[in-house]
């Protein structure tokens, strides 16, 4: 009896062994074939530009074409329900903004993809986000715009790119940490809402800092302050939500690639060392400085706390502003 349970635990770990050997060996030989990125933006878009990035110096790194292809809509959820379905081999990858992969799952009455089973392979650019207000502001500081806002409840709109978008929850989120009572004004798209605040028909918006620049540079309208939990490099003079005594009001919007559920890890692994190496790339950087992002990097665990901190935080905002499924 003892040599028959020897021998099974023999066979047993000659088996472990040799499907570790097998799983490690496809890692080694990954990518021998073209991998198909999808896209959850159309072409152009913040997230298709770091896509490309990123992807041509993977392609120089490890030998492969990296294809794009821009799966919009939904936001986001066509090309994660695309990829969610798609073989587990490495050779389809989705890169998206937050929204797929975390806000989502509670704006939409049914996903045809669970986002917790993503594979997360890593953060490639994270975009601090700002508060804009229309050049006529009566207020001229952060310190005088909380005075202000708090003294005019219900008068102030503010305008967003959509329902659900990162503009809409960060300015619900800015209400519930301040006890304000914006007012709410969707566009369709940055473009349309950024137009009616350099025309002074709605008071504020909370944007990405790419799209604002602009506008503050050229005295169209005018940065108050900035939701990351330090200043940024790019605006020294203007101050955070935190220096208004709101502590807990960060916001960015961050570009990540994902991986089909069950990708094994050592592709996964292979995938994230490499995209890290590609982020301390002095021409990336430069290009980063350029677009004013900040590098991603780190390992899929530090990807999945992103993710999870990210769910709970603006799930918490959707159900507290009651803001409707789609």
């Amino acid at each position: 009896m003892s040599k028959l349970l020897t021998l099974i635990a023999s066979t047993a770990v000659l088996l472990a062994a040799t499907s570790a050997h097998a799983q490690q060996s496809g890692a080694a030989d990954y990518p021998n074939k073209p991998v198909r990125v999808v896209v959850t933006v159309p072409a152009g878009g913040g997230v298709d530009t770091v896509t490309r990035l990123v992807t041509e110096r993977l392609r120089q790194k490890l030998g492969q074409p990296f294809v794009i292809e821009n799966k919009g809509g939904a936001g986001g959820n066509i090309a994660a329900e695309s990829v969610f379905q798609s073989d587990p081999d490495g050779y389809t990858l989705m890169a998206s903004q937050p929204a797929p992969l975390t806000t989502n799952v509670v704006l939409y009455k049914k996903l045809n993809f669970d986002p917790t089973q993503f594979e997360p392979v890593a953060i490639m650019s994270s975009a601090p986000n700002v508060l804009l207000v229309k050049n006529d502001f009566p207020a001229k500081t952060l310190a005088e715009f909380m005075t202000y806002v708090k003294a005019n409840p219900g008068k102030l709109n503010y305008a967003s790119q959509g329902p659900g978008t990162t503009s809409h929850l960060t300015a619900e989120l800015f209400n519930k940490l301040a006890g304000t009572t914006l007012v709410h004004v969707p566009y369709k798209g940055t473009g349309p809402a950024l137009i009616d605040i350099a025309a002074g028909h709605v008071d504020l918006i909370f944007m990405q800092l790419e799209a604002a620049i602009k506008l503050h540079e050229g005295g169209k309208a005018r940065i108050l302050a900035v939701t990351t939990d330090k200043r940024i490099a790019a605006l020294p003079d203007i101050p955070t939500m935190g220096e208004a005594g709101l502590k807990d009001f960060i916001s960015d919007t961050w570009n990540a690639i994902s991986a089909p559920p069950k990708t094994p890890a050592p592709i996964v692994a292979k995938l994230n060392a490499a995209i890290n190496d590609v982020l301390k790339m002095p021409e990336v950087q430069e290009q980063y400085r350029k677009q004013l992002l900040q590098p991603g990097g780190g390992t899929p665990q530090d990807m999945a706390k992103v993710m999870k901190e990210d769910t709970a935080r603006w799930s918490e905002v959707i159900k507290e502003a009651k803001i409707p499924q789609i």
